[in-house]
């Protein structure tokens, strides 16, 4: 499209409560409310549950996206590239690219929290373990990181004598 071409204005895209993309992985519920199908590729929208004791994502790196994590209830401990933290509903993280980052819950509660990851794409990465597992794959560590090596996402390694960071 040029400048001199005729733009047609876009319709809003308003996704009722049960609109959306539900991908059990590893004992996290992503339910996609927008993925890059939805915004052109520019950014993806979900909502994710952990129970009490699920790790949601050992310690990582992103090099392709940015993710920003929202708690609405219960408590995630995050961390945050050198120890971790724990947060409750209204605390933010942002883990744009390059830092490293991880989220569990180890409170006593469900937790539930929103991620926005810009650009889209790395809900491909959670579709694709959904899949494998649904075909009857284990979710090890070792097939997990081959997955995530397709999305530009690398594990990292904490030292063991990390410190947890101040809240």
């Amino acid at each position: 499209m040029t400048d001199h071409q005729p733009h047609t204005p876009a319709r809003p895209l308003l996704r009722r409560p049960q609109d959306g993309e539900l991908l059990n992985v590893a004992g996290v519920a992503h339910f996609f409310r927008l993925t890059g199908e939805h915004t052109g590729g520019h950014f993806a929208f979900e909502e994710f549950t952990l129970a009490p004791g699920t790790i949601g994502a050992r310690p990582h790196v992103h090099d392709g996206h940015d993710e920003y994590f929202y708690v609405l209830e219960g408590q995630l401990t995050l961390h945050t590239g050198d120890g971790e933290v724990t947060a409750g509903p209204g605390h933010l993280l942002a883990a744009t690219r390059g830092t490293p980052h991880g989220f569990r819950n180890a409170g006593p509660a469900p937790a539930r929290a929103l991620c926005l990851y810009t650009p889209a794409g790395y809900e491909n990465y959670f579709r694709e373990v959904h899949a494998a597992v649904s075909a009857g794959a284990e979710a090890t560590e070792e097939m997990l990181a081959e997955f995530r090596s397709r999305h530009r996402t690398r594990s990292h390694q904490v030292p063991p004598d990390s410190p947890p960071s101040p809240a």
